[in-house]
């Protein structure tokens, strides 16, 4: 098991934002993570990558509790996180970007890291824009240096948090093939996303939040079939 989580939880106030989250992820497995705005998805991220701290329970990677380590050292652990909002460095070209990334990411030196970012470029469809500043990238084009960069830090968990938010069918159909091929080359990925059928090419097993709490866990056609689930984002009972 590469991500053990256990009785996770984390209140802001009278607020649940994790309530007693159990979640396992197995090596190799691409795990989707949806549930209704509010519904604690990005704070169990920010728990995972080290963002925010727990009130309780655990988070073991590799076996190695690094529930009190702080982001950094979790990044080096292996975690990577690629955000909804693409904030690189504008002024560095996406090759740079890159190596940022893998020095201080992953603790590498910049002479060893030119061909492993040069191979998560063309991983990512960025090849070609190398050079360019990162400035003035598309929003896909800005979406995939956010995974590369996340990449560049060598996880073995890669944490996705709508990364497809504000693109169109089109580039959303891009994005999925490139996720795809990431996951083929062996990285273990957990993705939160509003746009399902996004989720549902590319996740063996869908987890449902709501209200900080994992109300579903299983089979992707069983999950949204689940007329508890249905109930959430209809506001109708079965």
């Amino acid at each position: 098991m590469l991500l053990e989580v256990k009785g996770l939880s984390r209140s802001f106030g009278s607020v649940k934002g994790a309530d007693g989250v159990d979640l396992a992820v197995e090596r190799g497995e691409a795990v989707g993570i949806i549930g209704p705005n509010g519904a604690g998805k990005t704070t169990l991220f920010n728990l995972i990558a080290g963002n925010l701290q727990a009130d309780a329970g655990t988070i073991r990677l590799n076996g190695l509790d690094v529930t009190h380590k702080p982001a950094h050292q979790r990044c080096v652990a292996g975690i990577g996180r690629a955000y909804q909002i693409p904030h690189p460095f504008e002024n560095l070209t996406v090759f740079e970007n890159l190596l940022v990334a893998a020095v201080h990411g992953h603790g590498a030196q910049v002479r060893d890291s030119v061909d492993f970012c040069a191979a998560i470029l063309q991983d990512t469809g960025l090849m070609a824009r190398a050079n360019t500043p990162a400035g003035t990238l598309t929003l896909l084009e800005r979406k995939r240096l956010e995974m590369a960069r996340a990449l560049a830090t060598g996880p073995e968990l890669l944490l996705l948090d709508e990364i497809a938010g504000g693109l169109t069918e089109g580039e959303c159909q891009e994005l999925v093939a490139t996720i795809k091929g990431i996951r083929a080359r062996g990285t273990t990925i957990v993705w939160i996303e509003h746009i399902v059928h996004a989720l549902l090419a590319v996740v063996d097993r869908l987890v449902v939040l709501n209200f900080g709490r994992k109300i579903a866990d299983g089979d992707p056609a069983e999950v949204m079939a689940s007329a508890e689930v249905r109930e959430i984002y209809t506001g109708i009972a079965a």
